[in-house]
């Protein structure tokens, strides 16, 4: 569990994925892998026409058929790699010495999986190819990886710029008490300023996460806000020009509730600012 890896893919977000990982993967003293998945629902690796009754005996179409997949493979199959050399010379730029570059042909979901184990952080765009530009809707893979990945994930969104505040939206859940470890212990946070936000009820208690985070040398400011989660994070955050937001990924309590099924989407949609969603 070391790498900080990227998903890399031909979306608009793909120049911010590369600098949030390149920034991350320095304050962690972490590998950077660049990472580029072939969808196997878009590239199958071979076609097989077997099954068309339509087609019958004419063997010579389905044989162009293939071709004609074989071709596209190959064609993203190099279109990949020029995107994650580009993606390469990007983060280099940016400072990472030595990032290292891997392509896959399958389900992104999948793959990512087979890779959690060596996973410390993983950093994806906000939307994918399939839903990409101004005001698209939240990737289904994005959402699908969101939900499958048991390890924090940041969201990368908007032009880079290196995080000097963020936000804890606590809950005092199980998963935010957990959040407090990590961001107390983690070199990804040191010498940022905290803005530690509540969004009701009052029975949430901030001084135990306070202090947790004050004692890591933190400079912590606290909050408890009253009304709807969303647009109340969301107006603190413009308010306060917090540069990232930090909140566990799913379950009961109000913070949570707002990042399942279509809230998740419209919330991560309309973020200007990266989300590190905690599992």
């Amino acid at each position: 569990m070391t790498n900080v890896i990227a998903c890399i893919d031909g979306s608009s977000s793909t120049a911010s994925v590369c600098d949030y990982s390149a920034w991350a993967a320095q304050r962690l003293e972490a590998p950077l892998t660049l990472l580029h998945v072939l969808d196997h629902s878009r590239y199958p690796v071979e076609a097989d026409f077997s099954g068309n009754l339509s087609l019958g005996g004419r063997e010579h179409l389905m044989q162009e058929l293939a071709d004609l997949d074989a071709q596209r493979n190959r064609v993203a199959l190099e279109q990949g790699k020029l995107m994650l050399e580009a993606a390469r010379e990007r983060v280099v730029a940016d400072g990472v010495s030595d990032p290292q570059q891997r392509q896959r042909h399958g389900d992104l979901v999948e793959s990512l999986t087979e890779l959690e184990d060596e996973m410390r952080l993983l950093v994806i765009g906000k939307q994918g190819e399939e839903h990409d530009g101004i005001g698209a809707r939240l990737g289904d893979n994005v959402e699908k990886v969101i939900r499958a990945i048991h390890r924090p994930i940041l969201v990368a969104a908007g032009e880079f710029r290196a995080p000097q505040t963020f936000m804890l939206a606590y809950d005092g859940s199980e998963t935010t008490r957990k959040g407090v470890g990590m961001l107390a212990d983690s070199p990804l946070f040191k010498g940022l300023d905290c803005h530690l936000v509540a969004v009701g009820p009052r029975e949430v208690d901030l001084n135990w996460a306070a202090d947790k985070l004050t004692a890591s040398g933190l400079e912590v400011r606290t909050a408890m806000l009253d009304g709807e989660v969303e647009p109340e994070l969301h107006k603190y955050q413009h308010a306060h020009s917090v540069d990232l937001i930090v909140m566990g990924a799913y379950g009961h309590s109000r913070i949570r509730e707002f990042l399942v099924g279509s809230t998740t989407n419209k919330m991560i949609r309309e973020a200007s600012v990266p989300h590190l969603l905690l599992r």
